[in-house]
């Protein structure tokens, strides 16, 4: 029966901007809503925060959203694959050798004068990364907000808000456990709870600690994968 479980535990979703949890990051989430939908006054904007804050998540879901716009989510510089006038979002900027530093600095340029939007991401604040003093300027130009990961009570919360849009009956001591003893991330607690929601339908069972417990316990040795 377990292994039935594991059987239904889908991938995550792909990363979107519509499922993001935001928690503390709210502010960020609504600017990069701005810029894909061509509204607001921000064109730059600098995402900065420890692994497993949200960055990779965002900027993916910044270049699903404003596809549109002709989007491209990068990680590295390309010499020639940019649209100087569409929304570029580029990841983890501290790992830039020299070349994709001076890249970018030209396609911050380019991109300023094209009427084009960038948003770029990095694991510390602009005047903090060991790059190009004239590329730190440039990363520090628009609006920089450093991401939080979600709290515990922001993640009890999240699950909370998943089950009743399931109308699926969530006990607390399972939000709980589940906090304690399963992935961390928000997009494989999710994953969890839709197989244990799918397995205590087909079972007609609800969904209590035991359960889980022996659930979790089944999927030690095939852990959940995230994108």
């Amino acid at each position: 029966m377990m292994q039935q479980l594991l059987l239904q535990l889908a991938p995550p979703p792909a990363p979107t901007l519509d499922n993001f949890v935001p928690g503390r990051n709210a502010a960020a989430l609504q600017v990069l809503r701005d810029i894909a939908a061509g509204s607001g006054n921000e064109r730059f904007v600098y995402l900065w925060g420890e692994p497993g804050s949200g960055r990779t998540h965002l900027l993916r879901g910044l270049a699903q959203a404003a596809r549109a716009r002709n989007a491209l989510y990068l990680d590295g510089i390309p010499e020639n694959a940019v649209a100087d006038d569409g929304v570029i979002a580029i990841d983890e900027v501290q790992r830039l050798g020299a070349d994709d530093q001076i890249r970018l600095f030209d396609l911050y340029n380019r991109a300023r004068a094209a009427g084009g939007a960038l948003v770029a991401s990095g694991d510390a604040a602009p005047a903090q990364l060991a790059l190009r003093a004239d590329l730190r300027s440039r990363l520090a130009w628009g609006l920089a907000f450093q991401l939080h990961p979600l709290s515990d009570a922001e993640k009890a919360a999240a699950l909370r808000a998943h089950a009743h849009e399931r109308a699926l009956a969530l006990p607390e001591d399972v939000i709980a456990y589940l906090l304690l003893h399963a992935r961390r991330d928000m997009a494989s607690l999710i994953a969890i709870l839709d197989a244990l929601d799918r397995h205590s339908l087909e079972q007609k069972r609800l969904i209590t600690l035991p359960l889980v417990r022996s659930a979790l316990e089944a999927m030690k040795d095939k852990p959940c994968s995230t994108p």
